[in-house]
């Protein structure tokens, strides 16, 4: 889960097969412990069934989770820079090596990477609104300059935020990324 749409989508199934008492959140879902295959089978085809998966794994899960944190920072518009290693543990509750450890084992690239990415789709979105200049979106988006913002964009998307603007590629959800 990506989005809080995606939180509410869940809760909803979650509800209609009688886990109104779910708890519900960015990156997780909590049902009663102790429910039987069965049952966990039946969660995890009405979820798949509206795109969703079902994590049982611990290792899973903790991915998904630094994932919905990720997209969270990434998607900050307050100007200022995101030190990974020092907020992404005050958010998870985790060491940031265990966290990294765990998500490039799991995912195939790092927790840098895929922040970069999710940032620079975030920088695709403010782009295609045209209501901020690349200036603008730069400073909104935390890089120290619009040459940095460039750099790291034209690396990840393979053109200039400008060129970008002209060409009205499409970009991907959030969760394809």
């Amino acid at each position: 889960m990506v989005c809080d749409r995606c939180v509410a989508s869940v809760r909803t199934l979650l509800a209609a097969l009688g886990y109104g008492d779910a708890r519900v959140g960015m990156g997780w879902a909590a049902v009663p412990d102790g429910l039987g295959s069965e049952q966990l089978d039946a969660i995890a085809q009405t979820l798949e069934a509206e795109g969703f998966e079902l994590l049982r794994g611990s290792d899973e899960a903790l991915v998904e989770r630094i994932k919905a944190a990720l997209i969270a920072l990434a998607r900050r518009a307050d100007g200022q820079p995101v030190k990974l290693s020092q907020q992404l543990p005050e958010v998870l509750a985790i060491d940031y090596k265990q966290a990294s450890a765990a998500f490039s084992a799991h995912e195939g690239r790092t927790i840098e990477k895929f922040y970069i990415a999710q940032k620079v789709e975030y920088v695709k979105e403010l782009l295609e609104y045209g209501q901020l200049t690349v200036s603008e979106i730069a400073w909104r988006t935390g890089y120290s300059s619009v040459a940095h913002l460039s750099r790291q964009f034209k690396q990840v998307a393979g053109c200039t935020p400008t060129q970008y603007q002209a060409s009205h590629a499409q970009r991907r959800p959030i969760d394809q990324i």
